[in-house]
C-alpha cells in the first residue's frame, strides 16, 4: 500500500468529477462543510422511482475530497438509498483501515487507502457521501 495520499490516481480523479453543474430545480439540495479543513460540497438531487435520477454539485475540497466525490459521481445515478448507505459504510470502514471488499461497487475507493493515516482529511473525504445520503432522504420526503 502506498503511503502518499495524493497519488497520481487521486489527482486524476480530482480533476474529473462528473456532474459539476448545479440543478435548476432540485428536489433536494444539501450543503456540507468539513469543520476541520473548510472543504465544502453542495449537492442537488432528483429522484425517480426511488433511485437517483440526476445530481449536480459544487465541490470545493482538497484533492482527497474531490476524488471521493468523483468516485461517488461515477456510481450515483441509478442508486437507491441502500447503495448510498453502503457507500458511506464502506468509506468509513476504509478510513479505519478495513479494505474495500472485492465485490463492492465502491472498489474505486481503494485509491484512498493511504488517507486512512491522515484523520484531518477524513471529514473532507466523507462530505460527498454524507451529502448524497442526506439529499436522498430530503428528496424522498419532499420529492415531487
Amino acid at each position: 500500500m502506498a503511503t502518499d495520499p495524493y497519488s497520481r490516481d487521486v489527482i486524476a480523479l480530482a480533476a474529473s468529477i462528473p456532474h459539476l453543474k448545479r440543478l435548476d430545480a432540485p428536489q433536494a439540495s444539501v450543503r456540507k462543510v468539513s469543520r476541520l479543513c473548510g472543504s465544502e460540497v453542495t449537492l442537488d438531487m432528483n429522484l425517480a422511482d426511488g433511485r437517483v435520477s440526476e445530481i449536480g454539485w459544487d465541490v470545493s475540497a482538497c484533492a482527497l475530497g474531490q476524488s471521493s466525490a468523483s468516485i461517488l459521481g461515477g456510481v450515483i445515478i441509478g442508486a437507491d438509498r441502500k447503495l448510498l448507505a453502503e457507500g458511506l459504510v464502506t468509506l468509513n470502514a476504509l478510513l479505519k483501515g478495513t479494505p474495500v471488499p472485492d465485490n463492492s461497487p465502491f472498489q474505486a475507493l481503494r485509491v484512498l487507502e493511504p488517507a486512512a493515516q491522515y484523520p484531518a482529511r477524513h471529514g473532507s473525504i466523507r462530505l460527498a457521501f454524507e451529502a448524497a445520503l442526506e439529499a436522498y432522504d430530503q428528496a424522498s420526503v419532499h420529492g415531487r
